[in-house]
């Protein structure tokens, strides 16, 4: 599926269900989004990772809204808690299953995203892995000296501002040379285009979403 209406359709159910009160379609979409993720194998330690994620804000959203609210409190604390389970589950059938290439690019090509903010976010996740190799570097010459330095250490941070300030200038200027000018008309090597079947999906999914609301099969 077209990685713009994925985000699309993530999107949507994440506005639906923030202004309904529904524990039923909570964990109806926690459960669809288990068997996605499942049927696309992802890898058991991210299926974990993201399992152990919810655990303790949910926990902190039931028990103060069970123990301290007013009102139908006990209803409202498992909306709550079941509610930050979808939040992070429907996320996790976009970001576990399309990289973070592939969104940007759909959403340059079938948003109409700023070409100069797409490859802004490229070139700032691409840097991530080099600033974590950036920081070992400054740690091990900082060694070579007699220095100590912590991750808590203000020099670590503070060089490795300047540094990601030289690699951003590098990265402007290889652009530049590349012939990259902001609203020009550009190519694709890679197209992303939106099948038939995407909106077909997308819309069902919502439109299945909206009868379950009005003919729930429990609260």
């Amino acid at each position: 599926m077209n990685a713009s209406v994925k985000l699309g359709i993530v999107l949507l159910l994440s506005l639906e269900i923030s202004f309904t009160k529904s524990i039923s379609l909570n964990c109806l979409l926690v459960i669809s989004s288990l068997i996605y993720l499942l049927g696309k194998k992802i890898n058991l330690k991210n299926f974990i990772y993201t399992a152990c994620i919810p655990l303790l804000p949910a926990f902190g959203s039931w028990s103060s809204i069970y123990f301290y609210g007013t009102g139908d409190n006990h209803h409202m604390a498992w909306v709550m808690f079941s509610r930050i389970f979808a939040y992070v589950w429907l996320g996790a059938t976009l970001t576990l299953t399309t990289h973070i290439d592939e969104i940007l690019k759909a959403l340059e090509q079938n948003v109409k995203l700023p070409n100069t903010f797409v490859y802004g976010m490229l070139a700032a996740f691409n840097f991530i892995p080099k600033i974590g190799q950036e920081i070992k570097t400054i740690k091990i010459a900082a060694q070579m000296r007699g220095v100590t330095l912590h991750f808590w250490s203000p020099q670590i941070f503070f060089k490795a501002i300047l540094t990601s300030l030289r690699w951003s200038n590098n990265l402007a200027q290889a652009m530049t040379s590349h012939g990259f000018s902001e609203g020009a008309p550009r190519t694709y090597y890679q197209v992303m285009p939106i099948p038939t079947w995407n909106m077909g999906v997308a819309l069902c999914i919502i439109l299945i979403v909206q009868l379950y609301l009005m003919y729930p099969l429990w609260p």
